[in-house]
This record gives structure tokens, sequence and C-alpha cells, in this order.
């Protein structure tokens, strides 16, 4: 008898699997449009022309391969609170903040929940209805109850605001609410910075402690303008979790860079903090990934490589903008029935379509179009050439 009767077959990641039957489709003509990566009109995902600089000179000037302290670099922390706090912000609260470097934002994510579980009170982990589809898994992976709050209109395709503000007045104090900083995954729906104030002052009311996921900045706004919910947080004296990802603004996908940054009320608070984030770090991968983190801290810590960076951010964002605008455009010319105008305000690269199931499933199996059975579409993989056969058939399904 084998060890191994037991173990039962896994369900496929509804996302990744996906990606996997497309890698096996002959059909020259085959379209991906479901994994969450970005890509330029040729279909590639390239590397930054700032990042392939500084691996060159890094290649040079590195003189070690010793393990980083358990919580990373201090230099990188310091850079990337200043990314996601602003320097006026992030010196005030320079003896505050708990800062992680982590494998990839997957890894500050499944870092904040094991230090949850195991040091707060809260047993509750609130997710947006619709979320990201690995929340849940990480969260309960930890240990942690899941619940939904409601933030999506699907007969609408919209934010829906109301709906949202009264379901977050009603989450118990000490719980924490995973909120998506900007570029909402997988609606595109985001939140004002009026909105987000409001959000901010219920937190402080009710008492939940809000766990912000930061995989996208600057592909919404701008860098800047896209770090307004962290720093409204912080600004009203909030205790808050802040995940960040460097894999979509950096292009590190493969690098696995992240940081995870808390707020907490004072140094000596921090400092209990930070020794239990060890821990939980300890137990899981010992310390970070050098490489992808090295490069963030070599981008961020020279002022012409992050102006140059800034600038491939702003090129990357506008081409999704630029996208949605051609995509709406060309599926009215072609007298598409239904009015998909509502692209064009969404941010970042993921769209609810409105597509059902079953309409996904026709558009992989029929088509080689290969989208979640959400109806989830990454805009970015859309390209000039593949642009007039998906408005296509898109027209031949919905009429």
């Amino acid at each position: 008898m084998s060890p191994f009767e037991t173990v039962t077959q896994a369900p496929a990641d509804p996302i990744l699997s996906i990606t996997e039957s497309f890698k096996t489709d002959p059909n020259p003509e085959k379209i991906n449009l479901s994994v969450g990566v970005f890509v330029n009109d040729s279909g590639v995902t390239p590397v930054l022309d700032t990042v392939r600089e500084a691996e060159k000179v890094l290649a040079e000037t590195n003189t070690t391969k010793s393990y980083l302290p358990m919580t990373g670099n201090p230099r990188f922390a310091s850079l990337t609170q200043t990314l996601c706090f602003g320097d006026e912000l992030a010196e005030s609260l320079a003896d505050k903040i708990v800062t992680a470097q982590t494998p990839g934002g997957t890894g500050a994510l499944r870092v904040a929940a094991d230090f949850i579980k195991g040091n707060l009170k809260t047993k509750s982990a609130w997710l947006s209805n619709p979320t990201w589809a690995n929340h849940k898994g990480i969260f309960s992976a930890a240990g942690l109850d899941t619940n939904v709050y409601s933030y999506f209109d699907s007969t609408t395709l919209s934010l829906d605001y109301s709906a949202f503000i009264e379901s977050i007045k009603s989450i118990p104090s000490g719980d924490v609410v995973i909120l998506h900083a900007c570029c909402h995954n997988p609606t595109g729906a985001d939140l004002s910075p009026e909105q987000w104030d409001e959000v901010a002052n219920i937190a402080t009311a009710k008492g939940w402690l809000p766990l912000l996921d930061f995989a996208y900045q600057g592909f919404g706004l701008s860098i800047e303008e896209d770090a307004y919910a962290p720093r409204a947080f912080a600004k009203v004296g909030l205790p808050l979790f802040v995940c960040q990802s460097f894999s979509k603004n950096l292009g590190l996908y493969r690098e696995r860079a992240g940081a995870l940054q808390i707020v907490v009320n004072n140094a000596e608070e921090s400092t209990r903090v930070a020794s239990q984030v060890k821990i939980a770090i300890r137990t899981n991968y010992s310390n970070p990934p050098a490489h992808g983190g090295t490069i963030v801290e070599a981008i961020l810590g020279d002022s012409q490589w992050q102006t140059r960076w800034t600038k491939e951010v702003d090129a990357m964002r506008t081409r999704i903008h630029e996208v949605r605008r051609q995509f709406v455009t060309a599926l009215a010319d072609a007298g598409v029935s239904r009015d998909f105008s509502f692209l064009k305000d969404q941010k970042g690269m993921f769209s609810f379509t409105g597509l059902t199931k079953e309409q996904a499933i026709a558009l992989r199996t029929n088509h080689s179009i290969y989208i979640v059975d959400s109806g989830r579409i990454n805009v970015a993989g859309i390209t000039s050439n593949n642009l007039p056969r998906l408005v296509n058939v898109l027209k031949e399904i919905l009429g």
C-alpha cells in the first residue's frame, strides 16, 4: 500500500490552468487574455530598459551570494516605504513602519496572513466580491475565516459604491479587510480619492484593520496618484498592512520581488511586531530572494534611473488605456449589440466583460480565445494584430 493513496487530485488553478491549455493549443491565431502579465503590442512581456541596465551593473559589482536578513535589506525597506507613502509621510512614520522584503506580493500577503493568525485577536478576513482568485486560498491556508463584502454590480458592470459602504460598515471591530489599493483585480473598478477618504473614516469609526493589496502601482493613474489609498489610511493614524508587488510595474514577474509594510502605533510596538514578522518568515522561507529586490533597490535609489523607470511605467499605462479605447471603438464600429463603453472607465490590466461562463468556455473551445470563466480579461493581452479577430468572434457570439 502506497503512503500516497490518500492524496486526492487538487482542482486546477482557475487562471494558471487556462494558460497551460493555451500553451498546448496548436492554433496559430490563439489569443491569451487570461494570465496577469503586461505585454506590449508585439505580445511580448518586455524587460524594462532600466531593469536591464541595473542588472548589468549589479552583475559587475555583486561581491556575495550570502543570505539576506530575514526581513531583507534596510535600504530596500526605506526606498519601498517612500514609494508607498511618499517622502514626507514615510519620514514621519519611520519608527512606526515594519517592512519585510518578500517573495513577490503573494509572499507579502502570506506573511501578513500568518502574522495576523498567530498574533492578533481577529480570526476573520474580509474579501471584496469578487476578488483576486488567490486571496481566499492565501488567508484560508493561514487559518483565517474568510467572508465577503459587496463591491461590484454585475448588472451595470461597475462599482456598487452604496452597497460597498453599507457592507463595510457592518464588519466587526478587529477584523481584517482586504482592499485593492488601485486597479481592482478582477473588475478594474476603482475608488476615487474622496471615496477612499470615506472608507478611511469608516475604518476609524468601526475599528476594523485595513490590508491593502498594492500590486499595480502606476498602472491606474500614475505612480503617485495610485498611492492615494495607503496614504489616506496612514494620514488618519490607522494601523494598516500594505502588500506591495514589483512584478508588474518593474516587470519582475519571475524574480519574485515584493514588500510587506505594517504601520503600527509607536516605536515600541514596531519592535514587537517586527520580531513576530521574522518568526513568520523564518518558518516559511527563512529569508527573501535577493536578485529582484536588489534591482528594485538600485532603480528606486538612483534618481536618474527612477525618472526613466517612471516614464517606462507611464508608457505601459498609456498602452493599456489606449487598448481599452481601441477595443471599445472597434466593438461599436463592428455593430456588436452590447455596450462595452464601461471598459474605458476601468483601471489597470483587468476588466469584467459581462461574458458568461458558457461564453468563456465557447471562446476557448471553439475559437482559441482564452479568458477565465468569470468573464475577466487581461486588456493588455489585446494587440493590434489580434484585435480584429477578437472583435469578429465577439460579434459572432453576442450579435
